[in-house]
């Protein structure tokens, strides 16, 4: 260990005060450095959030299928993706504070196992020995622990990011990590559809789903073996997660320009979630395909992921958190306007398909640059209690918004269009919930550009100690530093 390991020792043992001290006297450790093993823990909450996202997708692209399969009514098939939102929001209080006091190791490696073992669950609950009146509630079952390992995997990428990433790669690896969930329901929008139309077996869906989750929980558990890196990335790390947690919940709901973020973009995520979840039932009273459904799906995750990389790439060079945030969100509401006129117009493919890709360009793009909004604008509370409530909020939301949705339909006078498998139950007109959710963005989306302001607190801290005062950022791997809030 060379001479800065000694400084860091006293400044570690003279504790958090000592740490604050020593920031704001500019004496943060020379040795900021950054590590290649970072890519792989990236690359592992990557497969495990796309693992995730395929796990709570992969009935509602084919709901009536699944309805029919395990004879249950539409509304319970919705409950499987319903579950992840009710789940998140008594739990993520408690996954937050894992996070932010046991560790980015630990709850991942937690995450992993109950993704396995509910993926796990769920294949065998459909099995041909299990009684028909079981094996819902065994799918069921499973899905609670899928939803389980959501509330530690999803708060992830801020952690991740912030403990081991320089800050200027902080946002392209939230990105990165973050993009990895609609790419899982990128992969149940397309492959949901088609494994139940070559293979008529729910089955086979299943398992199929179950094999990326094992694998994904063999690499964390084997993989990661670090709670922290040796050395941190950023100077503002020393400082993060200093707050204890009910204190940082205190400030954050003292903090007016956060509790603007928390309510408007976390109705965004619940827009986003009723999109996804309802699209297959919205499009197929008017003649569409659940085959024509995935794909619209699809391509509003695709061009959510291409948005995402390069807002990504843009804000890590220009820091412009709150323009970035403020535009596409107007966008993303002028995208729900359109789907919810076009939806309901018959032989409108075209029209339909472009509308998703803009709703996905500026709207699931700009989720990870939102959750670096809410770490700078809520700096230094941690990153994933500031995240993760943004989270809980979008997950209330998303419930209130799915029974509201579903309470507004209505039965279908004229059928003659439909094209719903489970007949006379799925043919209900969406026309009035599918125009209240564009009201609902276009309100959040007004709230959110009229009222949001911040100062960026992180990137402030960080400039007080930096560059002049931090004399030498190398990338290695010696040097052994410890978070003085075991994070």
């Amino acid at each position: 260990m060379d001479c800065g390991s000694s400084e860091t020792e006293a400044l570690i043992g003279s504790g958090t005060e000592g740490v604050r001290s020593h920031l704001n006297g500019g004496i943060v450790n020379a040795h900021l450095k950054v590590y290649k093993r970072r890519w792989f823990i990236l690359f592992v909450l990557c497969l495990l959030n796309c693992s995730n996202a395929v796990l709570w997708l992969t009935f509602a692209p084919v709901a009536d299928q699944t309805a029919r399969y395990l004879r249950v009514s539409l509304d319970l098939v919705n409950w499987l993706s319903l579950v992840y939102m009710v789940v998140a929001i008594f739990f993520s209080f408690i996954t937050t504070w894992m996070l932010d006091t046991l560790g980015l190791r630990f709850s991942l490696i937690l995450g992993s196992w109950l993704n396995m073992l509910g993926s796990i669950l769920r294949v065998v609950g459909i099995l041909s020995g299990i009684p028909q009146w079981a094996m819902f509630p065994m799918v069921m079952g499973g899905q609670t622990l899928c939803a389980l390992a959501q509330t530690l995997i999803i708060f992830s990428p801020t952690k991740l990011a912030a403990l081991w990433f320089p800050d200027d790669q902080r946002a392209t690896a939230n990105m990165i990590a973050s993009m990895a969930n609609p790419l899982g329901l990128l992969f149940a929008n397309i492959f949901s559809p088609m494994i139940i139309h070559y293979t008529n077996n729910l089955l086979m869906l299943l398992i199929i789903y179950a094999i990326p989750a094992t694998i994904a929980c063999f690499l964390a558990t084997v993989g990661i073996r670090e709670r922290v890196p040796p050395t941190p990335p950023s100077a503002s790390v020393v400082t993060s997660s200093t707050e204890p947690f009910l204190q940082g919940i205190k400030l954050l709901l003292k903090n007016k320009a956060y509790m603007i973020l928390l309510v408007c973009f976390g109705s965004g995520i619940g827009i986003f979630t009723c999109f996804s979840t309802l699209l297959e039932q919205i499009l197929c009273v008017k003649g569409y395909s659940n085959d024509f459904a995935g794909l619209c799906g699809a391509c509003s995750i695709v061009f959510g992921i291409v948005g995402a990389g390069v807002l990504g790439l843009y804000v890590d060079k220009t820091k412009q958190f709150t323009e970035v945030t403020k535009i596409n969100m107007c966008l993303t509401s002028l995208g729900c306007s359109a789907f919810a006129v076009v939806s309901q117009i018959t032989d409108m493919k075209v029209a339909i398909g472009a509308a998703c890709a803009w709703f996905g360009l500026f709207g699931f793009s700009v989720y990870p640059i939102a959750m670096e909004l809410g770490v700078e604008c809520s700096y230094p509370v941690g990153e994933a209690t500031s995240s993760g409530l943004i989270f809980i909020s979008g997950q209330i939301q998303s419930v209130i918004y799915m029974v509201l949705l579903q309470a507004l339909t209505k039965p279908l006078a004229d059928s003659t269009a439909s094209v719903c498998v489970t007949g006379g139950e799925a043919n209900l007109s969406w026309t009035v919930p599918v125009l209240v959710m564009a009201g609902l963005c276009a309100v959040g989306t007004c709230c959110f550009v009229l009222f949001f302001h911040t100062d960026y607190r992180r990137l402030r801290a960080e400039a007080a100690a930096s560059p002049q005062n931090v004399t030498d950022q190398t990338r290695g791997d010696d040097d052994t530093w410890v978070n003085s809030t075991g994070a």
